[in-house]
Parts: C-alpha cells; sequence; structure tokens
C-alpha cells in the first residue's frame, strides 16, 4: 500500500501564476473597501482620506496565503484525497473519548479559573464577553442543528425564533410581573407555536425555496417589531426588562441584595457567574435533549427526511408530521435562549434580531458539521470568541493606525473561514457521523466511504 501512495508534485510556475492573478483580484476589491474611508473634519465636511500601508498589507497578506496554498496546500490535498482510506488511529479514538468529559468540566469551572487568573475585578468582562455569549451562540446552533443538520431543512430565519422568545419575556415579565423562571418555558411554548406556524406553508417546499420563505419570515418577524410601536415601541426598544434573581434574592446593593444576605462584598461579577451557570444550564440541556431526540424514532425520521425525502415517504413516515416537530423544537430552543438574552441585556430592539444573526448561527452549523453536536460548539467558540478578541487586539492600532478597528473586518474573516473549511473539509470540522442506531457495535462512518449529502 505504500509503494501505491502518490507522491507530491510541487508547480512553481502554476503556484506563481495564480498568485498573481488572486493580487490582481484583491488589489481591485481591496481598493474601494479598505485603501479608501471616508471622514468628517472639524468643520463636519465629509472628506476622502487614503490608507495604503493598511492596503498592500492586505493585498500582500492574501498573495502570501494563495502562494502557500497552490504550491504546498493544494499538493499535499490532493495527495491526500488519492490515499485509500485506513481505520484512524487509536490516539484519536482515546481523545474522542475523554474529550467531551473534559470539555464539560472545563466549562463548569469556568468562572473559578477566569476568577483565579484574573481577579474579581476583571472576571466580569472574560465571563460575560466570552462565557456567555459563546454559550448563548452555542444554544442556538444546537437548536438550528436540529432544523437544519438532522432535518435538512435550510432555514434562513431562525433570528425570528429568537426574536419571540426575547420579546416575549420582555412584555410579560414588564407588563405582568412574571419571573424569569415562569416565563422561561412560556417563551420557549411560544416560539415553539411560531415554529408551527412557519413549518405549515413550507411543507411543499425543499432547498433553495425553503430557503427564501424563512429568510421572508424572519424579515416579516422583524418588520412586525419595528412597527407595530403600541406594543414594541418600535427602534427605541424596551427597556428596563426585569433581571432574573437567586430564589427571590436580587443581584444588587440593597440590603436584601445577594451580596448582604450571605454576608459578602458586593461586587457585580456576582451576578455574571449567576447567568453563566444558567445559560451553561440552558445548552446542556439543550444538548442533552437533541441527543435524546435523535435516538428516538423522531430522530430517526429527522435523519431519513435529511436523505430521501421520497423514500421517506415510502417507507410510512409522516413528513408533514415530522417536518412540524422539527421547526417546533429548534424554535423552542431559540425561545429559551431569547428569553436569557433579553433578561442578560435588560433591553432589546429590533436591531438585536437581524437577518446578520441567522447567518451568524447557520455559518457556525456549517462549519462545525451539520449534525455534529461537538463540531457546533467548536464552530461557536472559534467564531464568537474570536470575534471577542478581535477587540483586544489594540497593537495592531500601532501598526495600522490609531483609526484602524480590528471588528470591521469580522465578515471579511467569516468568509475566509467559510473558504477554508470548504476547501479543506467539506463537511465541516466534525465529517463523520455516529448511527443513532446500530446491530452489535457503533462504527463511526467515515467521510471517505459516503458521496457529499448521502452519507
Amino acid at each position: 500500500m505504500a509503494a501505491d501512495a502518490p507522491s507530491l508534485h510541487f508547480d512553481l510556475a502554476g503556484a506563481l501564476r495564480a498568485t498573481g492573478f488572486t493580487a490582481l483580484v484583491a488589489a481591485g476589491l481591496y481598493l474601494p473597501l479598505i485603501a479608501f474611508e471616508t471622514a468628517t473634519n472639524i468643520n463636519d465636511q465629509l472628506i476622502l482620506t487614503t490608507r495604503w500601508p493598511l492596503y498592500f498589507s492586505f493585498v500582500g497578506i492574501t498573495a502570501a496565503c494563495r502562494f502557500v496554498y497552490a504550491f504546498a496546500l493544494a499538493p499535499w490535498l490532493a495527495q491526500r484525497a488519492a490515499r485509500p482510506p485506513k481505520a484512524p488511529p487509536a490516539w484519536r479514538r482515546y481523545f474522542g473519548k475523554w474529550f467531551t468529559p473534559f470539555a464539560i468540566g472545563f466549562v463548569i469551572a469556568y468562572p473559578v479559573i477566569v476568577i483565579l487568573t484574573a481577579g474579581w475585578s476583571g472576571a466580569a468582562k472574560w465571563i460575560d464577553n466570552f462565557g456567555i455569549q459563546i454559550l448563548i451562540y452555542m444554544m442556538l446552533g444546537w437548536g438550528l442543528n436540529i432544523v437544519v443538520g438532522l432535518a435538512g431543512l435550510l432555514d434562513l430565519g431562525y433570528v425570528a425564533f429568537y426574536a419571540v422568545g426575547a420579546y416575549s419575556y420582555a412584555l410579560l415579565a414588564k407588563n405582568f410581573g412574571l419571573s424569569f423562571w415562569m416565563l422561561l418555558p412560556l417563551a420557549g411554548i411560544l416560539s415553539s407555536f411560531w415554529g408551527i406556524l412557519l413549518g405549515f406553508p413550507v411543507l411543499r417546499l425543499r432547498g433553495d425555496y425553503l430557503a427564501i420563505v424563512t429568510l421572508a419570515f424572519g424579515e416579516i418577524i422583524r418588520l412586525i417589531l419595528i412597527n407595530w410601536t403600541a406594543l414594541t415601541n418600535g427602534y427605541a426598544g424596551i427597556i428596563s426588562i426585569p433581571r432574573p434573581t437567586f430564589f427571590g434574592i436580587p443581584f444588587n446593593a440593597d440590603d436584601n441584595g445577594f451580596a448582604a444576605v450571605f454576608g459578602l462584598q458586593f461586587s457585580p461579577a456576582y451576578r455574571v457567574i449567576f447567568l453563566y451557570y444558567v445559560i451553561l444550564a440552558l445548552g446542556l440541556l439543550t444538548c442533552f435533549v437533541t441527543v435524546r431526540l435523535r435516538r428516538l424514532p423522531v430522530g430517526r425520521a429527522w435523519e431519513a427526511l435529511r436523505e430521501d425525502q421520497i423514500a421517506c415517504r415510502s417507507l410510512g413516515i409522516n413528513t408533514t408530521n415530522t417536518k412540524l416537530t422539527a421547526f417546533a423544537m429548534g424554535a423552542m430552543f431559540a425561545g429559551f435562549a431569547g428569553s436569557f438574552f433579553a433578561a442578560r441585556e435588560a433591553f432589546i430592539s429590533p436591531e438585536s434580531f437581524t437577518f446578520l444573526e441567522s447567518a451568524t448561527v447557520l455559518s457556525i452549523v456549517v462549519l462545525g458539521g451539520m449534525g455534529s453536536q461537538i463540531g457546533v460548539a467548536i464552530a461557536a467558540i472559534v467564531m464568537i470568541g474570536g470575534t471577542e478578541i478581535l477587540r483586544q487586539l489594540d497593537f495592531l492600532k500601532e501598526i495600522f493606525g490609531a483609526t484602524f478597528d480590528p471588528t470591521q473586518y469580522r465578515m471579511l474573516l467569516f468568509g475566509l473561514a467559510m473558504v477554508l473549511i470548504m476547501i479543506w473539509r467539506p463537511r465541516g470540522l466534525i465529517s463523520r457521523r455516529d448511527p443513532s442506531v446500530f446491530l452489535k457495535e457503533r462504527k463511526a462512518i467515515s467521510v471517505d466511504l459516503v458521496k457529499e449529502g448521502h452519507g
């Protein structure tokens, strides 16, 4: 077998041609986006400024990446694709066995680790901006994974259910004084109801047509939130949303607050840590329910619907109920996340529920691997955590200028990550699928043994 393995073939001339063409295209694309910038002077007049060092830096980085890919990475990928499939090494099975328990233990101990390293004063930022933010999108990714990854229904309007959960909690908590723990399941039920309403009109649709209808549904919900000012207050949003309490004990500096009741010095980190463990519990619940549902008949029906809808009908599976349950379950978890988001921020507006949020969650599912819980978690950490890390890269201003803001290039990095994943691992970071039902022993299905979209 070793003698039949293909050898690497490096083409320097071809790599240089590809690099030159890529550099020309990048120069044309980056010219209006990066080289020129509009600003206002002291007279409040719009002026045009240039950023040539930043422009040439981006062109050079793009050309260098293209050369590395064309000269070294592409031949290696071709050789890797031509090699016969082989069994995974023993260390990979050992790593896969212990990765999940270690990851759960780490996220449980994460606030303690942050407090020990950054102290109480700096812990709130790292727990809130990194821990809570990542867990929210991880939960949304797991919810959308039911619809897209398991049932194979492309949903571009998932943010609508996120908004329904957030506004349900905000309106009911503020107007009727209901607690967070009472409204959390109610927000999920209302979002699930809207998921069923979306599912009925799209029962006969699939593929691109289904994506267009779900995208329109998400925009309809956003426009309703903007224009129904008597209920939602329009663009101004809803303020002073009640925050969750610890068994009726608020997290404030009053005499009946959490710190006073337990004899502690007041710190805003207590509320952040409490919210972290709430969203962690919700996220673990979402993951556990999804894994259990996948092993039940309804989960196997979702997977059958994803693989072949005609064959699914021929086997006697009710595709109507299967689609509706997928939409309802995915929407319910989005409603849970939305109610938590409203309680955490204490302010919501339609600007928090744009199509960009749906695209971000869908990107997490696609990059992680559709149908993979661990893959979605890794993708959420990379994408959302990477965005937050960009905010900490202040030293780049010394290189590219004081006006350089790394967060403005977040979508550019998203696009680059999508392109790299489509080239390197077209089926996502976690490309294998563990069978939900097996005869004698569980065997992973390798990506090399199935065709794209048929495994």
